[in-house]
């Protein structure tokens, strides 16, 4: 397996991870899709979010699988009046990652970012490795010291 951008930083910060591979289907890169590949609830698999608000700019948000991003939340957390989702094609040119690779390790900038507090629930969670087809399992607490983020109510979980 090659290292990614992700991988190579948490080893570097000696933190604990495991990686989970599966197959890709370029016709369905959703988390629902990592997460029956890779044997997880869905509600442990967060998938990464880029946005930008009127005033701070780009910010990444990681939510659960099955939910969505409440953006008048996460405009409120970053004192911005209104947020949006980054167009798809703005993603890899922000972030250095593909569209169902984005991982919140590594991205081209450090961006702020805000992870659902539903993370802490789990001993685990998964997140991309910065690659299709792969997943990085880690604890919620390890993820936030690596990408010097914030736990917060940011997700509307169904």
């Amino acid at each position: 397996m090659k290292k990614t951008n992700a991988v190579r930083i948490l080893d570097k910060h000696k933190i604990s991870y495991e990686l989970l591979e599966y197959e890709v289907d370029e016709t369905d890169l959703s988390a629902d899709h990592a997460a029956k590949k890779a044997g997880v609830p869905l509600e442990r698999v967060f998938k990464t979010l880029v946005a930008r608000g009127d005033k701070t700019g780009v910010m990444v948000a990681c939510i659960p699988g099955g939910a969505e991003l409440n953006l008048k939340k996460i405009a409120g957390i970053s004192r911005d009046k209104k947020v949006e989702l980054v167009p798809l094609k703005e993603v890899q040119q922000l972030t250095g990652y593909i569209r169902g690779g984005v991982s919140p390790i590594g991205m081209k900038k450090s961006y702020p970012t805000y992870i659902d507090d539903s993370a802490l629930r789990f001993d685990s969670i998964m997140i991309s490795a910065g690659m299709r087809g792969c997943q990085i399992k880690i604890r919620p607490e390890d993820l936030l010291k690596t990408v010097s983020g914030a736990f917060v109510e940011i997700a509307n979980i169904e």
